[in-house]
């Protein structure tokens, strides 16, 4: 749809949310630009065109404002700009800029709808665009969901496009040309014979333009770099050592510090004795804060070792103290009362598996241990998923310094206006006292969604006024006192008939990440959790007979959004049936998926990955299997086939392909290693990784105890990015749902063992 379209409905969406009182005010509001963050800091010389454009005597700086966590978002938005900026790539600076309502994500919300991505109703359609007018009336700038580039697509162009107006305007104010006789490229107008006069050469006279607030972009023919192979930005820093993370932070006169919380989370203090940590070598103060204490010397190593050595008596968990007691407390939410959504009921699912559909049995296929099946027979299983860790390389820290009633912050955050407010209480100090830098951080994969480090960190700096402090968790601080992705379970049963799968009835039953997440920030939680049974209630297959019912679990250990939220667990629970099923049914895995697909993207997607991997190839060797997953999240449907080897040492993995559409490739070669990473992603954690808890505390400390997928382990892998479609979406997180239960129908094809729970590695070995 075009922008004017989406604009007009956005308009009436205002309207209809504000009849009856402040109609015009409301729809103004949402059709105005925010305000220039840029502004406000300007240096003399500067000039700051939109809020996403910062020009100096020295060059040009692209504000992405999203978290730099190894994702490639912020590159991949300059990218966009520089596109209709007609930028020269190589001398473009990227800065992720301050926090500021104006730079709110109009996508991310779209992902918490009860509507499947495939579904383009005109009550869809609204709802995602009412998402858009109220991110920005929230003012909600965050980074997650897949959603910086559907956010960014446009948004990131038509400020490229404004400012090559400005620089169009500014050049024929100069040079007395006519505007028509002007063009751009590689940073500079070019005149009509020729010349060429650089943007930076123009900056005082585009200071007194304003931006049109609706220039035209480029057609798809004319792109010079979106789609391109182009060097990504911030590599060598990367790669030299020279990227300054929140770690990495040094200013004069610093002080540094750690904190020690309950390893029950979220209990408190009942004794605390600190007299031997403040006699130690090296501490300033050891001083009590929420949940706990910390400890501030002129050393990391020295807090950390005076940490160990404050004598502590903490009060116990709120929730069951046992893994076993928490996964008894899901089993036992698989009840009316806990019911919290049925968005997928299709067809009479209950008389579908009552029914007796004769048929011819058939021998187990495979050495499958279900043994012989009869057409028509009912398939039951249950399956698990555990908690898991975010655990990034860089633990949680922050840089704070109060000084004079002010509060700067440096610290990696995917949250910067919620970060920042939580600072100001946190130090007792007013919202527009906070001054927060968002540095790079060297992974997140959720975790930096939260604030708690960072209000942390302030009230250590509310403990030594006018000392800047770094605060810094041990890694076995940030192992234990993470918020998980949350444990769940999911019954699944099914029917097939005369070869083909007639009917499915998964139930789920998991915490609410939403809830969870909310309720830290003092949010409401309203409503059904999508998150409960995402990548599976809407998923594209037209089974005769279809339900998916999400079950609320009572809040135990608290919980928060992981690398593809929901979807990481409901890929393995959806797919996991659907793979018993097939097989039941006697049916090829992927020409079963095709013949029930009922979306063209998706349906592509199967296609491309079954020529990407040759399926149904009979030249596998002797000990190997090969299995086939689909997931469709965040608006991306994936599928991935994984080739493994039992071996005397276990399974290898061998080969992987996967295949996606995004409707545009922005940057080729970083969505290559966001699928790849995604899948890496979820084949290490489906392997090995698994949070537990005795006592009410969590036991992995390290990455000793928390295995991951090695060098040695890592498969080769085969990548396809498709184009389908209007709609623009991002990569980091989709292709790790679909791993997990790819991996176990291998294994299943080699092994004849059917694995339902994760980490694999209570069932089997790798090598």
């Amino acid at each position: 749809m075009p922008r004017t379209g989406r604009i007009a409905r956005r308009t009436f969406l205002v309207g209809s949310a504000l009849v009856g009182g402040g109609l015009a005010f409301g729809i103004w509001r949402y059709l105005t630009p925010g305000p220039n963050p840029l502004k406000a800091g300007l240096k003399a010389g500067q000039a700051a065109l939109t809020p996403y454009v910062l020009i100096a005597p020295g060059g040009i700086t692209v504000i992405a404002p999203r978290a730099a966590m190894g994702q490639g978002a912020q590159s991949a938005l300059a990218l966009l700009l520089a596109e209709e900026m007609d930028l020269d790539w190589d001398r473009v600076a990227v800065a992720h800029g301050p926090p500021s309502a104006t730079y709110y994500n109009g996508a991310v919300l779209a992902e918490g709808l009860p509507f499947a991505p495939t579904d383009r109703s005109t009550q869809a359609e609204l709802a995602r665009e009412a998402g858009d007018v109220l991110a920005k009336f929230l003012g909600l700038q965050i980074t997650g969901g897949s959603s910086s580039i559907p956010d960014g697509f446009d948004k990131m162009r038509r400020a490229g496009a404004a400012a090559r107006a400005v620089m169009l305007q500014a050049a024929a104010a100069r040079s007395g040309q006519p505007l028509e006789a002007l063009r751009t490229g590689a940073s500079a107008v070019i005149l009509p014979g020729g010349g060429r006069i650089p943007y930076t050469a123009l900056i005082a006279e585009a200071a007194g333009i304003d931006p049109p607030a609706d220039p035209p972009l480029k057609p798809r023919g004319d792109w010079r770099l979106i789609g391109r192979e182009v060097p990504r930005k911030g590599m060598v820093a990367r790669s030299t050592g020279t990227e300054l993370y929140g770690i990495d932070m040094v200013l004069p006169g610093m002080a540094y510090a750690t904190v020690r919380r309950a390893p029950q989370l979220g209990a408190g203090v009942d004794r605390i004795d600190m007299t031997r940590a403040r006699a130690a070598r090296g501490v300033r103060k050891v001083v009590e804060i929420p949940g706990g204490f910390a400890v501030i010397a002129d050393n990391t190593w020295r807090a950390f070792q005076a940490a160990d050595l404050v004598e502590v008596t903490w009060a116990p968990a709120a929730y069951p103290a046992t893994t076993e007691a928490m996964f008894a407390e899901v089993a036992g939410s698989f009840t009316a009362d806990r019911r919290d959504s049925r968005f997928t009921d299709v067809g009479d699912v209950d008389a579908m598996l009552r029914q007796d559909v004769p048929g011819e049995a058939r021998g187990k296929e495979g050495g499958g241990q279900e043994g012989a099946v009869q057409q028509g027979e009912l398939i039951a299983a249950e399956y698990r998923a555990p908690y898991l860790a975010h655990a990034p390389m860089e633990p949680m820290n922050a840089t704070a310094w109060l000084k004079d009633g002010h509060l700067t912050i440096w610290a990696g955050c995917q949250v910067p206006l919620y970060a920042a407010s939580a600072a100001a209480k946190a130090a007792g100090v007013p919202p527009e006292a906070v001054t927060l830098h968002v540095l790079p951080m060297g992974g997140s994969f959720g975790r930096r969604l939260e604030d708690d480090f960072i209000a942390q960190a302030a009230q250590v700096a509310r403990a030594v006024p006018g000392v800047p402090v770094k605060m810094t968790w041990s890694r076995e601080e940030d192992m234990t006192h993470d918020f998980c992705r949350p444990l769940g379970m999911a019954r699944g049963r099914g029917r097939v008939a005369r070869g083909k799968v007639v009917a499915m009835d998964l139930a789920i039953a998991a915490p609410s990440t939403t809830a969870s997440q909310m309720g830290r920030l003092g949010l409401p939680s309203v409503g059904p959790d999508t998150a409960i049974v995402a990548g599976a209630w809407d998923q594209p297959f037209a089974i005769p007979a279809r339900r998916v019912t999400g079950y609320r679990v009572p809040e135990m250990a608290p919980v928060s959004s992981w690398r593809s939220v929901g979807a990481s667990l409901n890929g393995f629970f959806h797919e996991g049936v659907m793979a018993e099923l097939i097989h039941a049914a006697g049916a090829d895995p992927l020409a079963e998926r095709l013949r029930l697909v009922d979306d063209d993207a998706s349906r592509r997607v199967l296609e491309a990955v079954g020529e990407l991997s040759a399926w149904g190839r009979a030249d596998l060797p002797k000990g190997w299997g090969r299995g086939l997953a689909f997931t469709l999240s965040f608006g991306v449907p994936v599928a991935e086939v994984v080739d493994v080897e039992a071996t005397a040492a276990g399974i290898a993995l061998r080969r992987v392909y996967i295949a996606a559409n995004l409707g545009v490739v922005v940057d080729p070669r970083n969505v290559e290693a966001q699928m790849t990473g995604g899948a890496i992603w979820g084949l290490g954690h489906a392997m090995g990784a698994e949070i537990t808890f005795d006592g009410g505390a969590i036991e992995q400390g390290n990455f000793d105890s928390y295995p991951f997928l090695r060098i040695n382990q890592c498969p080769v892998f085969h990548t396809r990015a498709l184009e389908m479609g209007d709609r623009v979406h991002g990569i980091g997180e989709p292709c790790v749902p679909p791993a997990a239960p790819a991996l176990a129908a291998a294994i299943f094809a080699a092994t004849g063992k059917r694995l339902r729970q994760m980490p694999f590695s209570k069932e089997v070995d790798f090598a």
